[in-house]
This record gives structure tokens, C-alpha cells and sequence, in this order.
């Protein structure tokens, strides 16, 4: 048979094919890279950087067949955000899901891009990263957390719980930029409410020990932590040390309070995590991150731990109680 007649042939035979069985084309495997700051967990799934691939298997993919993650952790050492963003760029991953906002800079330095999805971030206007809410523009976008709701009802819970409250401590990682914004906003709500807002820096868990008894040495009645990677990968240290000092805390997280800490109100990292991939999803299906508006949270989780406040010798109030949307025993 000659050349001309087997490519006839052939070519006859596939048009013969259901349309079903013609149309068929190998999936192309999405490389998501995910980049955060904290410890690495053993499962993730065991983690709230689960909550990203379970949004994306709620959104029809399956993993190994439609996408794989390349997780990368700084365990705490930011200074490795530059290269692990680098590192991720040259695996030549189709999207960059970020954990933290302390990635965000070395993300946007690696590639102008690779679409960047920031899982969560903290002003990403004021800091520069978007041009606007609405409109992003180049290649970043995600959600942001709304600290100008957190960080005031934070304070009214406090004291709300503790009458007489005239002192707060605030903890604060030199290395996070955003932990300026925070500080800014405590310090004009407590101004208002009529509190003393005390700013103290712990930069590495060996501070940690060394920061709680600066705090108990001001004399503050209550600490508030803002959400860190550094932070959150002590939590369980952190409330320990709390608790041996005698001092309430609130967190951003209520993995925090699940770890021990008295109480939380904030954003849920988990649901932060799985809403990421409602982004990485229009990205595979074509849209810009420049067109996606960046979205905030409706929504806020108030969490407290009831064994704690017994430990601290605190009586809960009922309308407490009635706000919290989980006490924890």
C-alpha cells in the first residue's frame, strides 16, 4: 500500500469516530505552587492549607490528574521567601497560591507573569501589591482580610470579658510589614474606647518566653496576636506561656484557642484556603488576575476556650457566650 493510501485510510477511519472519541485530547496536568510560612504539616490535610486542594476537588479536579501542588514552607524563616518563590518560578508552575502575606513581595519580585493568588493578605493597596480592590491590575490577586473590623470588636471583646480593663499588650513581628497596619489600627481604636495599647516585638520563638514576661512587667491586662506565620507555628508555646503568666489573649485564628488560647475572632484561614481556589479555577479557565476583583470577608468566627478561662480564674459572660460561634471545652 502506498504512503498517500495509508494516510487516506487513516484519516477516513478517524472521521468514522464518534465525535465523543474524536474530540478527546490529552488533559494537560496544572502545577499549582503553594507557598507559605509555616511548619510543614504531616498530613497537610490535617492543616488548614488542606482546605485549598479540598476547594479545588469541590470544584471538579481531581489531584494527579488535573493539577499537583508543589508546597513549599519557610517553617517561620522568611528570609527564604525570595528563593522558594524563585524556585517555584522555575519549576514553571501555572499559578502561585500564597499562605501568607509576608510572601507576597517575594512572589511579585520572582515573576510579573505567573499568576499570583494571595490566599490572604492585609491592606494589599496600602502595601501597594494591587492597584485597587476592584481592579488589581498586573498579575495579583486573591482576598484580603479587613482589619479595621478585626482588630476594634477584638478590643470590645476584651473588655467585655475583663471590666476594668485599661492596658493591652499587642504582639508584633518586626519582620511583617503588615503588623504596621495593625499596630495603627489598635492603637486609633484604643483611643477611642479609651485604652493603652503597649506594642511589643518577638522575632524568633526564643523571644518568646522573654516577651510574655515583658508583658507581665507593664502590667497589661490582656494580649492580642495578630495572625503570623511565626505566631502561629508557636501557638501551643504561646498559650502555655500565657497561661503560666496569668495573662488573657486573643488571637486572630481559633486554632490558636484550640491550641489553648482563650479566645479568637477573625477570618477563617481554612475557609480563606479553600476560597483561593474559586481564583486558581477562573485563572485555568482563562480569566487575568488584573480583571479579578480581590474578594473580603463577610463573615467572621469568634472562638473561645472555655478550660482556659476557668485556668485564668475568668467568668465568662453570657452575652460573650451568645456572640461566640464555638466554645471550646
Amino acid at each position: 500500500m502506498r504512503r498517500r493510501e495509508f494516510i487516506a485510510l487513516v484519516g477516513g477511519v478517524a472521521a468514522a469516530w464518534p465525535p465523543s472519541v474524536r474530540a478527546q485530547q490529552p488533559v494537560k496536568v496544572r502545577r499549582i505552587g503553594f507557598l507559605a510560612g509555616g511548619l510543614r504539616p504531616v498530613p497537610v490535610d490535617s492543616n488548614p492549607y488542606g482546605a485549598f486542594p479540598r476547594g479545588m476537588r469541590e470544584l471538579g479536579y481531581v489531584e494527579g490528574r488535573d493539577f499537583i501542588i508543589d508546597w513549599r514552607f519557610a517553617e517561620g524563616r522568611f528570609e527564604l521567601f525570595p528563593d522558594l518563590a524563585v524556585e517555584l518560578v522555575q519549576l514553571g508552575v501555572d499559578v502561585i497560591v500564597l499562605g501568607t502575606p509576608l510572601a507576597v513581595r517575594p512572589a511579585q519580585r520572582a515573576t510579573e507573569t505567573i499568576p499570583i493568588v494571595m490566599a490572604t493578605s492585609t491592606d494589599p493597596v496600602g502595601s501597594g501589591y494591587v492597584a485597587s480592590l476592584a481592579h488589581p491590575g498586573g498579575n495579583t490577586t486573591g482576598l484580603a482580610s479587613s482589619q479595621d473590623d478585626i482588630v476594634p470588636k477584638q478590643l470590645e471583646l476584651l473588655a467585655m470579658l475583663l471590666p476594668g480593663l485599661s492596658r493591652i499588650g499587642i504582639l508584633m513581628n518586626p519582620a511583617s510589614s503588615f503588623h504596621s497596619v495593625v499596630l495603627k489600627i489598635a492603637q486609633a481604636a484604643g483611643q477611642k474606647a479609651g485604652l493603652v495599647i503597649m506594642p511589643v516585638e518577638m522575632r524568633n520563638p526564643q523571644d518568646l518566653a522573654g516577651t510574655f514576661a515583658l508583658l507581665t512587667k507593664e502590667r497589661v491586662g490582656a494580649v492580642l496576636l495578630s495572625g503570623d506565620p511565626l505566631f502561629f507555628s508557636q501557638r501551643q508555646r504561646i498559650a502555655e506561656i500565657a497561661l503560666k503568666t496569668r495573662l488573657p489573649t486573643i488571637f486572630t485564628q481559633r486554632e490558636y484557642v484550640e491550641a489553648g488560647g482563650l479566645m479568637s475572632y477573625g477570618d477563617s484561614l481554612a475557609d480563606l484556603y479553600r476560597r483561593a481556589a474559586f481564583y486558581v479555577d477562573k485563572i485555568f479557565k482563562g480569566a487575568k488576575p488584573a480583571d479579578l476583583p480581590i474578594q473580603q470577608p463577610t463573615k467572621f468566627h469568634t472562638a473561645i476556650n472555655r478550660k482556659t478561662a476557668e485556668a485564668l480564674a475568668l467568668t465568662i459572660p453570657l452575652q460573650l457566650l451568645v456572640l461566640s460561634d464555638e466554645v471550646i471545652e
